[in-house]
């Protein structure tokens, strides 16, 4: 039973995330208003995206040496 899950998760694992991320931000816009809510969207993308630009190993220490001169 646990293998035939994983095998269907693996191979549509594109929608189970994006619809798990749009019951996140569908819940976050129900909890918070429009505006709060994009915004809140808006800060956990920034911090996405800074969070795998610092984790990339051809450029993390590129972004730090800017914070230390």
């Amino acid at each position: 039973m646990k293998d035939k899950l994983l095998k269907i998760l693996g191979a549509h694992f594109g929608k189970v995330l994006g619809s798990i991320m749009g019951l996140i931000v569908g819940w976050i816009i129900i909890v918070f208003g429009i505006l709060k809510g994009l915004f809140v969207v808006l800060c956990i993308a920034v911090g996405f995206f800074l969070g795998s630009y610092l984790d990339s190993p051809r450029s993390g220490g590129d972004f730090t040496s800017r914070f230390s001169r």
